[in-house]
């Protein structure tokens, strides 16, 4: 007589004996794949959302621009401080007074000093096209002022023997770095939308035949022509620029000596 067996074992048979359906395989692996994808999700973004959040750019960039605008304005004003406590005790001290005049002569080579004379004053301006009126052979890119085109007309400018100039009445001198962002430009600390005005003091004859003679500039007069691009020269009479405020230190590179 065969020996009887226990429920238990009994169960235990079926479990062992039983052939897996197709539910019983996909449930634990789709378990496993989404552990996967969690652990990979959070690994990417290492706790911060995926999709950031990019509308409080504008505003940083503001209050960068306005923080800037202080630390300039606080410079400018203590360099004041400075140099009229200088002046007054030049009388007494004949040492300081022979250093004071070689500092305003050299002054006047780096830009450090206030200059007056005749000017010339130079616009440039993104073209009013929009992307579907601008014919087959032009992208978006030919209807905005660049980077080298601002540079053109600087250069151009210390060409033709300007002793001064400013951009967007910030005064520059020879090192200035020009450097644009997209359709803005940067400028110690502050970003300026076109139009993009340069003015420079000087002879304004030759600084006009510098600016005519340019081949780059010459360049951009045929976008001027063609799409719409801003580009305008104008004698604006007797001026007086500021001097340079900013650090003369080269902070990135030095000389070869």
């Amino acid at each position: 007589m065969p020996t009887p067996i226990s429920p238990a074992r009994r169960n235990r048979a079926l479990v062992l004996t039983r052939r897996p359906t197709r539910w019983s395989v996909l449930v634990p692996l789709v378990g496993v794949l989404a552990g996967v994808m969690l652990t990979v999700s959070s690994v990417a973004a290492r706790g911060t959302d995926l999709r950031g959040d990019a509308t409080g750019l504008p505003e940083l960039i503001r209050e960068r621009q306005l923080a800037n605008a202080r630390r300039i304005a606080q410079i400018e004003g203590l360099q004041a401080q400075v140099d009229a406590a200088a002046a007054a005790a030049a009388p007494a001290n004949a040492e300081l007074t022979g250093l004071t005049a070689t500092v305003e002569r050299l002054g006047e080579d780096v830009g450090t000093v206030p200059v007056h004379g005749p000017t010339v004053t130079v616009a440039l301006n993104d073209s009013a096209l929009t992307s579907e009126e601008l014919p087959d052979w032009a992208n978006v890119n030919d209807i905005v002022v660049h980077q080298q085109d601002v540079q053109a007309v600087v250069n151009a400018l210390w060409r033709g023997g300007a002793e001064a100039m400013t951009i967007m009445d910030q005064r520059v001198i020879a090192t200035s770095a020009v450097r644009c962002v997209g359709n803005t430009l940067i400028l110690r600390g502050r970003v300026y939308s076109p139009p993009f005005v340069i003015s420079a003091i000087g002879d304004p004859d030759a600084l006009e035949a510098a600016l005519a003679g340019d081949p780059q500039i010459q360049r951009y007069q045929e976008y001027v022509a063609a799409l719409g691009l801003g580009y305008a020269v104008e004698r604006t009479g007797e001026k007086t620029f500021p001097g340079y405020a900013a650090t003369l230190d080269n902070t990135y590179a030095r000389a070869v000596r």
